[in-house]
């Protein structure tokens, strides 16, 4: 019972969304601007870097917050609650009920899940997942890097079969959220390169 309360919590955290909040309020449809995504770098896109950051650091305390809200609600499951909250996060994050279930792609909330499991761990997928991404140019290479190395890194310094099965699921999501994007950025069919995003948010008028 416990495990569905800390799944259902981190579903309904997770269907807010601060994309949708900060284009309502800038009078502009970020499902039909920009890439289409309602996440930090869509926003930042069509948007600015200011509303951006704001989306970022949201979509990634909400996984933090639900997964440390559920460890301490449920105490017994440790983090086992943690995971399956912020499982919960990354599933309302992308398919919201209150949006028809199209939201983000969970890149920042996944985020916020890595780092209130191990945030050790978090910096490590970060610092290697960027120069990766720089070296290849495309963002997606981050996503769909941190998605496989979570739950294979976890089970390395954690040894936990349960945790194994948990991350990989949260892991299994995103890599299948990014997926379309994958396939494009390896046949440089994706128009939008690290450079070029980077140079149309910084370089945009606030």
């Amino acid at each position: 019972m416990n495990a569905i309360l800390s799944l259902a919590m981190g579903y309904f955290v997770g269907c807010i969304n601060p994309a949708a909040w900060v284009g309502k309020k800038k009078h502009v449809d970020l499902k039909q601007s920009g890439t289409g995504n309602l996440g930090a770098t869509n926003t930042a896109l069509v948007l600015g870097k200011n509303a951006g950051y704001f989306v970022l650091f949201f979509d990634i305390f909400k996984s933090f917050f639900s997964y440390k809200a559920a460890r301490l609600l449920f105490p017994r499951l440790a983090a086992t609650a943690g995971l399956l909250a912020g499982i919960g996060v990354l599933l309302g994050h992308c398919f919201p009920v209150f949006m028809h279930f199209q939201g983000g792609k969970g890149l920042a909330s996944f985020g916020g899940l890595v780092l209130a499991h191990d945030p050790v761990l978090f910096v490590i997928l970060l610092s290697s997942g960027l120069v990766i991404s720089c070296t290849l140019h495309y963002g997606v290479y981050l996503a769909a890097y941190a998605a496989v190395m979570f739950p294979i890194a976890s089970f390395l310094r954690r040894g936990e079969y349960l945790d194994l099965l948990l991350t990989a699921i949260a892991g299994g999501l995103i890599f299948c959220m990014h997926l379309g994007n994958l396939k494009r950025a390896i046949t440089h069919e994706d128009p939008i390169q690290i450079k070029d995003g980077l140079n149309r948010i910084f370089n945009r008028e606030e």
